[in-house]
């Protein structure tokens, strides 16, 4: 369970309570990556929000120390597949919040195809019917690897593994953008 007094709130609410352009923008992002509730946009901005803060930081540095601690975050960002190969600090000021929420085990679950939609991802993943890297995850908002995301797939013990299974999808299945893009 943890000690409750060691518990930290992991997100800053927005400055202002009542944007009619942020509570639409929002909306969007929640339907879209089939979010529970803000909080977990509000989450992923604070993450973003840190390592921009950080990407300040070195630009006020040396070349020298720059290069050597710009180095560390760049390594971690296109570790979790935010960046790609070859990122400059710069581009960690281009980010935004999607790039973030593209890199959840929610979203990733649902493009391997192993859910219909991406509610179903979610309910996947919170019943414990999907495992990574030989572990079961119930915590859709995990931040998956690029180098692990190959090991997404069903959990041993889950129904889902039957191809008899009504609702199990077996392979990738095309999503509603590839099948317009071929017609």
């Amino acid at each position: 369970m943890g000690d409750p007094r060691r518990s930290r709130k992991k997100y800053n609410t927005p400055g202002h309570p009542y944007q009619k352009e942020r509570f639409e923008a929002e909306l969007v992002l929640v339907g879209k990556y089939g979010l529970r509730n803000k909080k977990e946009i509000w989450r992923a901005r604070t993450k973003l929000g840190t390592y921009r803060k950080q990407a300040r930081e070195l630009l006020a540095l040396d070349p020298e120390e720059r290069e050597k601690r710009g180095k560390i975050i760049l390594d971690k960002l296109i570790k979790l597949g935010i960046l790609n190969e070859g990122a400059t600090t710069d581009d960690i000021l281009a980010l935004d919040v999607e790039d973030f929420l593209k890199r959840r085990l929610q979203t990733r679950v649902y493009e391997l195809g192993l859910a219909k939609t991406i509610y179903h991802a979610r309910q996947l993943i919170t019943h414990r019917h999907v495992m990574y890297d030989g572990h079961i995850i119930n915590a859709p908002g995990f931040l998956v690897p690029v180098d692990k995301e190959h090991t997404i797939q069903y959990a041993p013990n889950s129904p889902y593994n039957d191809p008899n299974h009504p609702m199990a999808v077996t392979g990738h299945a095309p999503r509603e953008e590839e099948v317009t893009a071929e017609e």
